[in-house]
């Protein structure tokens, strides 16, 4: 590309679904959050089993709402007194969702998790697994990714979660410019594992669709 030609929002999107598909992934590229739960339909078929990650992407997209229409067998953990119970029969849900923290320009996924739920399921067990992303969350590597959860994800999840964390107070994680787990150690902490998805064995299990808007954290 001409270094003088500005890219746009979805010719880089555009980018970065070629590079998720080099990676043996699904990817779909959208313009507005108002396409998701459309584009969703299409790829779940009505009956299937269902479950979700705790997500601000799937619910500015309308995925949160289609997911519990009735259409399909969803296994909501808010509705198990039992939370471990609810993740374990999430494992074996047909389909999958949530976002991805960061996706880079080489196709790679980039999550943290507090109790591993999340990423976990995206490494293994639900037969899919479908990712909203909005443009917001695409970064140019892995060390743009690290950076992103600890300025731009970590604090506002900490905030939504009522985690009693440095990053809720001070907006910002406070092992920023150290190692990548290097942070606080409040037994509240949200960042203790970390995923990286590269090319993946399992063509097309993980599904990833970027949307030209800004989604979540």
């Amino acid at each position: 590309m001409n270094k003088f030609v500005e890219e746009t929002v979805m010719q880089r999107l555009e980018r970065v679904a070629a590079a998720l598909r080099k990676n043996r992934m699904e990817a779909h590229v959208v313009r507005t959050a108002a396409e998701v739960a459309p584009l969703v339909k299409s790829l779940v078929p009505k009956g299937a089993s269902v479950a979700a990650g705790g997500s601000e992407s799937l619910a500015e997209s309308g995925v949160a709402e289609l997911l519990a229409c009735g259409d399909y067998n969803f296994i909501d953990r808010n509705k198990y007194d039992d939370k471990r119970r609810a993740y374990i029969d999430a494992y074996g849900a047909d389909y999958f969702f949530c976002s991805s923290n960061a996706v880079t320009e080489r196709g790679e996924l980039y999550n943290v998790d507090g109790n591993s739920n999340r990423i976990s399921m995206i490494a293994y067990g639900p037969e899919n697994v479908i990712m909203v992303v909005g443009a917001n969350k695409v970064v140019k590597d892995l060390a743009e990714a690290e950076s992103r959860v600890k300025t731009c994800a970590a604090p506002p999840n900490a905030k939504r979660l009522s985690c009693a964390t440095y990053c809720r107070e001070a907006g910002v994680c406070m092992g920023l410019g150290g190692e990548m787990t290097d942070g606080c150690a409040s037994e509240g902490r949200i960042c203790c594992s970390y995923l990286v998805c590269g090319p993946q064995r399992h063509k097309d299990r993980i599904k990833v669709i970027l949307v030209g808007e800004s989604l979540g954290f």
